[in-house]
C-alpha cells in the first residue's frame, strides 16, 4: 500500500508539530492500514500465521507484523524526521527504545493491542498511536475496528470520541480499575492488587490496555493499575486519560514517563486525588513524591 497523504507542512502544524491537518492524516492513515491488513486477517488467522514471542501467552500474528510495517512507512513520511518505535520492532531489536531519548519526534506503535483477543476472533483489540515529543505525548489515536470506536486526543485540546469531548469520572463512587492480565502477575502484583481489593477496588483483568484507557477516558471505569513500562501499551492512553481530566501517578509519586525508567507500578486515574490513593493502596506508602 503506497502514501496516500503527503507530509504535512510546518505551516499547517502547531508549535508542538500537531496541527488539525496532521491529527486527520494520521487518523486516516490507521482507518486505511487497519483495514488492509488488520480486518481481513480478523478470523481468518492460519496456524503459521501466528507466533509467540517472551513467552506461550506473548503473541504475535502476520497482521501485527505487516500493519506494523506500513505504519512505520507511512507514518515517517507524514512527518520528515520523525522515527517509530513500535512493538515488533523492539521485539526484533530492543536498542529501537533509545529513540524515546532523541531529539526527533517519535511515533509510538501498537499495531494490534489485545493480540490474544484478535487472535480469539474477539472484538476487543486496538490500534494504538501516539506521537511523542521530547518524552511526552503530543498527540494519540486510539482505534477499536470491530467496536466502531476512535478516540483522538491533542495535548492542550482535549480528547474526543467520535467528535464528542470526553470527561474522566467525578469522585464520589467505589472504584474499578483495570489491573494485568492474571497470567502476567507475579506474586508480588498479586499481593499489591492485594491492597487494592482491601481497599475496596473492584479490579478488572486486562486484556487490551487501549481500550481500558478510553474506558477511563470515557468515565466508565476510574482508572488503570499497571506493572510494565511498554510505552506502545501506554503513550496513546496516557494522553486520552489527561486529556479528559485524569492523572498519572508511579510508586515514587510522579507522572509516568513514557521513555521509561518508571518505579512501578503506576496509575492513571480519574483526578490526581484517585491517583495517589490508588498509588497508596498498592505500595503502602504515601504515594507522595521523592526527592
Amino acid at each position: 500500500m503506497g502514501n496516500e497523504v503527503g507530509a504535512v507542512t510546518s505551516r499547517e502544524a502547531g508549535a508542538d508539530g500537531v496541527g488539525e491537518a496532521l491529527l486527520a492524516a494520521v487518523e486516516n492513515t490507521v482507518k486505511a492500514v487497519v483495514a488492509t491488513e488488520v480486518i481481513p486477517r480478523w478470523r481468518q488467522l492460519a496456524d503459521a500465521d501466528i507466533a509467540t514471542k517472551s513467552g506461550p501467552y506473548d503473541l504475535v500474528t502476520t497482521a501485527d507484523r505487516l500493519a506494523e510495517e506500513r505504519l512505520t512507512e507511512q507514518l515517517t513520511a507524514l512527518l520528515p524526521g520523525s522515527v517509530v518505535v513500535g512493538e515488533e520492532a523492539v521485539s526484533a531489536d530492543p536498542a529501537v527504545l533509545d529513540r524515546l531519548r532523541g531529539a526527533a519526534p517519535v511515533w509510538v506503535v501498537d499495531p494490534v493491542d489485545g493480540t490474544a483477543a484478535f487472535v480469539r476472533g474477539q472484538d476487543t483489540f486496538a490500534t494504538l498511536v501516539a506521537l511523542v515529543v521530547d518524552g511526552e505525548p503530543v498527540a494519540s489515536w486510539t482505534y477499536a475496528p470491530r467496536l466502531g470506536l476512535f478516540a483522538t486526543a491533542r495535548r492542550g485540546h482535549g480528547a474526543y470520541l467520535g467528535g464528542e469531548r470526553l470527561r474522566t469520572a467525578d469522585a464520589g463512587r467505589p472504584l474499578r480499575l483495570w489491573t494485568s492480565n492474571p497470567v502476567f502477575r507475579t506474586a508480588r502484583e498479586r499481593e499489591m492488587l492485594a491492597g487494592l481489593e482491601a481497599g475496596g477496588v473492584e479490579c478488572l483483568p486486562c486484556c487490551c490496555a487501549g481500550l481500558a484507557y478510553l474506558e477511563v477516558a470515557r468515565g466508565e471505569t476510574d482508572g488503570v493499575a499497571f506493572f510494565w513500562e511498554s510505552p506502545w501499551d501506554h503513550a496513546a492512553g496516557l494522553l486520552l486519560v489527561a486529556e479528559a481530566g485524569g492523572a498519572s501517578r508511579t510508586a515514587s509519586g510522579v507522572p509516568f514517563r513514557v521513555p521509561g525508567s518508571n518505579a512501578l507500578p503506576f496509575t492513571v486515574a480519574r483526578d490526581a486525588a484517585t491517583a495517589r490513593r490508588v498509588v497508596q493502596l498498592m505500595t503502602g506508602g504515601p504515594g507522595e513524591e521523592k526527592g
